[in-house]
């Protein structure tokens, strides 16, 4: 990395300041360090979105407020503590609150040189191209060593200010082994998707099998693009070019991403009119949940106090799905360390509404819901649960 980005980054971020910060795997983690002593004592707030891995060298304390719009384990620790405030969105809603009370004043982000030369962004696009439509100027660390896989332009060259450079490519975002329960649920899903359809998947162990275990082509219309796409490709079951905003996996993903346009922005990979359009092929959507209430009511956020968990665009392509000719499919294990995952009443808030689920599916069976009253969901639930509530 080039010396001295921290006085071109104060430069940039000015005191009273606000600035989002670029989440993904290539979040510019070259960055966090001299944007938090940049930040300390000067009143600047941020605004984080999706950090799917630890981020050590980000200190929520150098800010004067920290709003996170998504989650994960870059940002579960400050959440937990109150050092951060957790924003309720899902990431359709994101742009408008860029665009507005959360409007920042600079983007930290990473860029990658694509091969005209330009400027793009490279492992993500999710907000970030519109903020620099907005006029929103963006200090970067260039990424030697990150995909180019921005579907778009090249970035205006005088929106780019590029304060270090960097061999290091996106985080690696690896998954542990399916369990017995994952291999079931994800066969059974499998059944449900009908050969030329989109699928969309969300991040995580059981996303990862329900993907890698689609037997017919298929499209991906989703928010990331997890390793098992190259696999999907590999045996010639990928149909078209996939969409997405966010790149979520392993350096085989990134090699096989760079030089591809697959990422879009937000505003057009969470559009939910574009999502379920007639004449489109049929969207399933593959989202995992937290747990589910007898009325199938739907919590990705968390268990309790823990914000183990994030909105996203769970309930962005649920939607979509029960919209379209496709299927929304909420997808988890029965239990979790002995508890049932049905419940009564939901540790949080409601993330995703029961009238955008249209099936549920856990090791011991599926349950189709459309068409059912409310009674009859609950039956239907409760059924596949053996009448065991948490």
């Amino acid at each position: 990395m080039t010396h001295g980005p921290e006085s071109a980054l104060a430069a940039l971020v000015r005191p009273g300041s606000r600035v989002a910060l670029a989440d993904g795997c290539g979040t510019p983690r070259a960055l966090h360090g001299p944007l938090s002593r940049v930040a300390a004592g000067r009143g600047v707030s941020v605004v984080l979105g999706w950090h799917p891995v630890p981020a050590p060298d980000l200190d929520p304390a150098a800010f004067d407020d920290v709003r996170v719009v998504m989650g994960g384990p870059g940002t579960r620790a400050a959440v937990e503590s109150g050092a951060a405030h957790l924003v309720p969105a899902r990431l359709s809603a994101v742009p408008a609150l860029l665009r507005g009370p959360l409007r920042p004043d600079v983007l930290v982000a990473s860029v990658v040189r694509g091969p005209d030369g330009g400027l793009r962004f490279g492992a993500e696009v999710g907000y970030l191209r519109g903020l620099v439509a907005a006029g929103v100027p963006v200090a970067a660390v260039l990424s030697h060593g990150s995909p180019c896989a921005d579907a778009g332009p090249a970035l205006p060259a005088d929106a780019v200010t590029v304060l270090a450079e960097t061999g290091d490519g996106p985080a690696e975002l690896t998954v542990p082994p399916p369990t017995a329960d994952d291999g079931a649920i994800a066969r059974r899903v499998a059944a449900l998707v009908p050969p030329g359809a989109r699928i969309q998947v969300g991040p995580g162990r059981l996303a990862a099998a329900m993907a890698a275990a689609i037997e017919v082509p298929v499209r991906l219309d989703s928010g990331l693009l997890p390793d098992p796409v190259v696999d999907l490709d590999a045996r010639g079951l990928l149909l078209d070019r996939p969409v997405s905003t966010y790149l979520a996996g392993t350096r085989r993903l990134y090699d096989w991403a760079d030089g591809r346009a697959l990422l879009h922005p937000v505003e057009h990979t969470h559009d939910i009119g574009r999502l379920s359009a007639a004449g489109a092929p049929p969207l399933i959507a593959l989202n995992a949940a937290l747990e589910i209430d007898v009325d199938g009511q739907v919590n990705v956020e968390g268990l309790g106090r823990s914000a183990a968990g994030m909105i996203g665009g769970h309930p962005d392509f649920a939607a979509a799905g029960v919209r379209g000719d496709g299927l929304s499919v909420i997808a988890l294990a029965s239990a979790h360390r002995g508890a049932p995952t049905l419940v009564r009443r939901l540790s949080r808030p409601v993330s995703t509404p029961s009238q955008d689920v249209d099936v549920v599916v856990t090791e011991r069976g599926t349950a189709d819901l459309r068409g059912l009253d409310r009674a009859e969901r609950r039956s239907a639930l409760l059924a596949l649960w053996d009448g065991a509530t948490g």
